[in-house]
């Protein structure tokens, strides 16, 4: 229990704190040619964030459904180690961020969220390295 309540503090800090900084947008190459699919087929790449030297974190969306989804990467799998990925429409309250949380050797999620039109918030986390974005991919 005391997990999952340091979990959602985490959480809730760096959405309440992040910086209105955004990502550069998906190329072919560097991280994004780590991404693994993991959020299924018709899901695209839209924007990234680096956690620190330990993965990225990768924010998806589907055309044809308005979804979004969010999965965080390792960039060098092996003995599980705890990983956070989380995703919520700016607008929405923090704790309505749809969060997969765990110990893990790959990667953390997916998770997904109806997103179209609106800006997104999402966050991952690695063994003690975070990273966020808020107010990104509006529209």
């Amino acid at each position: 229990m005391f997990k999952k309540f340091r979990n959602a503090a985490l959480l809730t800090a760096a959405l309440a704190t992040g910086s209105l900084a955004l990502a550069s947008p998906a190329s072919a190459a560097g991280p994004v040619a780590s991404y693994n699919n993991a959020c299924g087929s018709g899901y695209g790449v839209v924007n990234y964030a680096n956690v620190g030297s330990k993965g990225t974190v990768f924010l998806t969306y589907n055309n044809s459904t308005g979804y979004n989804c969010a999965v965080t990467v390792r960039a060098n799998p092996g003995a599980a180690v705890e990983m956070v990925v989380s995703l919520k429409r700016t607008s929405d309250p923090a704790s309505e961020a749809r969060v997969d949380s765990g110990y893990y050797t790959t990667y953390a999620g997916p998770v997904y969220r109806s997103a179209a039109g609106s800006c997104v918030d999402w966050y991952g986390y690695i063994d003690g390295t975070n990273e966020h974005r808020n107010e990104t991919n509006c529209g």
